[in-house]
């Protein structure tokens, strides 16, 4: 159960940032539900594997280069779900920041950890 309201936080939560962040389109909270499934597969498969393969970078940058995976996985879950549009790198970064930061907001406030 706690999958599936996480799941429908971070549609939700994709949606809104859709019109506040200006360079992402969501065509509607369904596309928004497939970014957030999507989303969580890539962070389940491919995102440990970023992980490792730049930790030498990700160390020498005192843990920025995080970021830069983040907004990858936002990036390559655009080219995956039609419907979600994302324009530029520095788009993708700042709405990984701020999905992050509102997710966790959200789920602190709603003990959903």
């Amino acid at each position: 159960m706690k999958l599936i309201i996480r799941l429908l936080v971070t549609a939700i939560l994709v949606v809104i940032l859709s019109y506040i962040i200006k360079g992402i389109q969501v065509e509607g909270f369904l596309t928004a539900l497939t970014v957030a499934i999507v989303l969580g597969l890539l962070n389940l498969f491919v995102k440990p594997i970023l992980v490792v393969l730049t930790l030498p970078v990700t160390i020498f940058t005192l843990g920025l280069f995080y970021l830069v995976i983040n907004a990858a996985m936002i990036l390559l879950c655009d080219h995956f779900v039609d419907g979600f549009k994302v324009d530029t790198f520095w788009t993708a970064l700042i709405f990984s920041i701020v999905l992050s930061l509102s997710q966790s907001i959200v789920f602190k406030l709603t003990n959903n950890d």
